[in-house]
Order: structure tokens, then sequence, then C-alpha cells
């Protein structure tokens, strides 16, 4: 950046933090039609001038608190059973009075483009924007945006749901806070902050990819495409400004005018940089009290899903230790069948990452191996992955008494050529799907070559095995980046995970 640029850039920041506090103001994610959570407490916070007393007033209780030297203040409100509407009042040298404020569930809706998918693109769309008349769901959505550093602000408002305002929003999330708007009874608030073809470390900190040399390789690539640009920059304004003697030469004396110079294209607007969407769309909406997240991702970082093994679980403790939340539930959806073109196996290798993380508390999964579409990545129905994540948000977090899981292997035991596996989430036993034949079943010796299985169902237990294979080691089931076809549920009518029962060395092992 030239001398003159950055001073104009200082001159316009100058200009824009002068007068910033003059004001009581407030981030976007507090303001009219919010809601706030019911249960915890409930920071609200903003800006004024340094030392001004502001007060919030709100539901019979009133607090204030002081802007310190950078003109920052906080207060913490006391929790709210649910109802509403509310107003709220915050005064300093000015008063905001915030209006329509209902208080219930709020989740924050976040991942790729599955999740940043609109209701007005799934299924059965005009039906669904016609009937979205749900004046206790309120929706915002955070506007895309990167940041090298921590932001505390970020743009969006709330709205009531409604035909005229649900087209857009996220599919998945409006789905799920519809199930759950009807089944628990209360208003819920959902915030999407989500952008299609990400990596999950771009949501992760950078304090939490700094403390682990494990993703030094991911800092690195974000490095070297700022090392990049500058010199590609620098060598793009010597040609831009040969350019220009060029185009003298073509007025003055009819010289031949080669093709102007194209700028490099400009890293700081990448959202796949490390940390860059956290900075920008996560960090500006803490602490706002949430129940939790749902987030649909994974795609992108399919190609090195040894890695998000780790890197999923720490994003999710990121998350939880960020909003100072320990209670923070996270549910998330398990990658749908899909014919990628990428190394074979490395969607099912993905899904098995995700896996994993439910060995951490609170989380929840919503297997979706049985409603993806093999030529689009972008599943349209919507509507299941809502509803089975809403499942997952009522077991896992409300403790309702649902079947919210499909069967998850649990073991394995070797008979007699045969392989006997067990689950758990039998919850009233396996079936067939199709009442056919189980399908989606593999198996192996010690070759470790896999061929197809038969496989039945023994009370609840299934019994798997080949012709070929006079002693079979392992087995696996939907391990496929599209498997053929896979049938196997419990006879709440949710799919089995697809699953391994070895740990041999997959195709992203070393990928980082």
């Amino acid at each position: 950046m030239s001398k003159r640029k950055i001073f104009y850039f200082v001159v316009c920041m100058a200009v824009v933090v002068s007068g910033v506090y003059a004001d009581v103001k407030l981030p976007s994610v507090i303001g009219d039609n919010m809601v706030l959570q019911q249960g915890k407490p409930l920071p609200i916070w903003g800006w004024a001038d340094p030392g001004e007393q502001v007060t919030v007033q709100f539901a019979k209780q009133k607090k204030s608190g002081v802007a310190d030297s950078d003109g920052h203040w906080r207060v913490d409100l006391k929790a709210v059973k649910a109802g509403g509407p509310h107003t709220m009042t915050i005064s300093g040298k000015n008063t905001v009075t915030l209006d329509n404020i209902l208080v219930g569930e709020v989740w924050v809706c976040s991942g790729q483009s599955n999740m940043q998918w609109s209701v007005a693109a799934s299924d059965n769309s005009k039906q669904e924007i016609a009937q979205a008349n749900y004046p206790g769901i309120r929706l915002f959505t955070a506007e895309r945006t990167v940041a090298d550093t921590p932001q505390c602000n970020v743009k969006g408002s709330w709205v009531e749901c409604s035909p005229a305002t649900v087209g857009d929003f996220s599919a998945v999330g409006y789905f799920f806070g519809r199930n759950l708007h009807k089944d628990l009874g209360v208003p819920i608030g959902l915030i999407n902050s989500s952008w299609g073809g990400t990596f999950a470390e771009a949501w992760t900190s950078d304090s939490t990819l700094r403390a682990d040399p494990d993703y030094s390789a991911i800092l690195q690539r974000g490095t070297d495409l700022i090392e990049t640009f500058k010199k590609d920059f620098e060598k793009y304004e010597k040609d831009y400004a040969a350019w220009k003697e060029q185009l003298k030469q073509t007025v003055t004396k009819g010289v031949p005018l080669s093709e102007m110079p194209a700028p490099p294209k400009n890293p700081y607007r990448n959202p796949n940089r490390p940390s860059v969407l956290y900075n920008g769309m996560i960090a500006p909406l803490i602490p706002f009290a949430v129940q939790g997240a749902i987030w649909y991702q994974g795609e992108s970082n399919a190609t090195r899903a040894y890695q998000y093994r780790k890197l999923f679980s720490d994003m999710i403790r990121d998350w939880r230790k960020n909003w100072g939340s320990e209670d923070f539930s996270f549910l998330f959806v398990q990658l749908a069948n899909f014919d990628q073109a990428g190394p074979a196996n490395c969607w099912a290798e993905l899904r098995e990452a995700q896996n994993m993380a439910l060995s951490l508390p609170k989380t929840g999964m919503a297997v979706t191996i049985d409603i993806g579409n093999p030529k689009d990545i972008h599943p349209r129905n919507k509507q299941e992955v809502g509803r089975r994540l809403a499942l997952a948000a009522e077991g896992v977090t409300y403790g309702c008494d649902v079947v919210y899981s499909g069967p998850m292997y649990k073991s394995m035991v070797s008979e007699a050529g045969k392989i006997r596996v067990s689950f758990d989430h039998l919850d009233g036993g396996l079936i067939c799907g199709d009442a056919g034949e189980l399908k989606g079943f593999t198996i192996a010796g010690t070759d470790k070559q896999f061929v197809p299985a038969q496989a039945k169902i023994d009370g609840d237990t299934v019994v798997v095995w080949a012709d070929g294979v006079a002693n079979p080691v392992a087995v696996r089931y939907g391990w496929a980046d599209n498997p053929d076809y896979c049938n196997l549920y419990n006879k709440a009518g949710l799919p089995a995970s697809p699953f391994r029962t070895d740990d041999w060395p997959g195709v992203t092992v070393d990928a980082r």
C-alpha cells in the first residue's frame, strides 16, 4: 500500500473514531425484535463516552455500568423467564428504547453453504414461505464479513419471521427453529452467521490455532497468501506504470497499446484465511446469551479429514471458552451422500471425524446419509435436516423424552466366519428401512481388502459376512463418499451413522 493510501486510511479512521461514542450505541445483535435467552444471565453492552454512566431497564430490572477508558460498557441482567413482548430502555447522555423483545431460546446457525442455503432455494419453497407466519420466531442474519482481528460489531438486524422475511434466511436454521418453536412452545431466536465454501479454521480464533503446532501448516498458508499478494502487487504496480508510459506513446506516437495489466486478487477479502470469519462474524456476537449453535460444514475440509478430527473439536471448545459457557450446546450435521470428485473416501473419513466430536459433552449429530443428492452438494430437503437437528436439541439440550439419534456403532465380535456388530441408540430396535435386505456393508480379512457383504438383523445386533472371506476382521457400513444404499435404521426412523470397525490409515491421514 502506498504512503498516500495509508495516510488517507488513517485520516478516515480518525474521523470515524472521533464521533463513535458521542451517544450510547449498541451492537447490531442487541436491537428491536430480538430474542433474549431464557434462564441465563443476560449481558447487555455497547459504547459511550469514557466514564459515562449507562443504565439498562428491562423486565422489572434496573442496572447501571460505567464506560471504561475505551468507551465500552456492559451490564449483566438476571435471568428472565420465556415470554414477552418486552421493552428495554438504555440511558446515558441519550436514551435508546428497544421494542418488541421476546425471551426464549437463542441459537447460532453457522457453517458453509448448506447452512447458508436459503428457504427460497429448498424443497417446496413457495408453500413453506407462504406458511411462515411465526411472529414468535425472530431472525438475524450477520453480513458476510472477513477481518484480521476480532471485531466488536457486524451488520445485521432482527426481524419477525414472516413470508416477507423468511425466504432468504438459512433453511436449516429456519426448519430447526420452527420445530423447536412448535415442540417447546417458546419464542426462538436464530442468528445466521454462515458463508459458503469456507474452512473450519476460518471460524476458529487465532489464539486457538497458534496454541497448537499441529496447525502450523494452516497458519503458514494464510501467511503465504499475503506474502504472495505483496510480491504480485509490487509487480503489478511496475507493470501498470510501464503500461501508462506505453499509453502516452500510443497517444503521441501511435505505438500499439498492450492489454492493461490486471491487479492480483486481494487475499484480504478471502474468507478462507485462518480466523477471519471468527473475527468478523462470531466475535461480534459474543457475549450475547445463547443456548448453543447448530453447524453444517465439513465439505471444504474433507480432503484433510484426519486433521478435522482435532480441528473441529478444538473449534467447539474455542467457541465455548470465548462465550464463557461450558454448557453451550453444539449440534451438527454429518455430511450427506455426494458423488464428489476428490480422493475416494475422503468424505467418509470426514463423517468419521464428525462422529468423533460426539465425545465432547452437550453435542449432537444429525445423520443425513439417506437424504443427500449424489449429483448436488446442496440437497434441497432441508426440512428433514432441521427436524433431525431439533430432535438432537430436544434430547441433548432440553432433556426431552425423544429419540434423537439413529443407531451408532458400539462394538464387534467375531463368530465363526462372521462379525456381529452392536449399537447404541437402538430405541425400540433395529429395522431395515425399506423392509428388504440390509445394504451398505462391506467386510475384510487380514488382507484389508473390503468386499460387499451380506448382513442381517439379529435381535439388537447385525451379523455380517461374505462367502469369500473366511476369517473376517473388520466391517464397514456406508463407507464411501456416495454409498450406493444405506438402509439400517432404528424403529424411530432415524438412520444409522456410517462407521468402520477398523482404524487402518485412510487417504487423508497425512494431509495438513
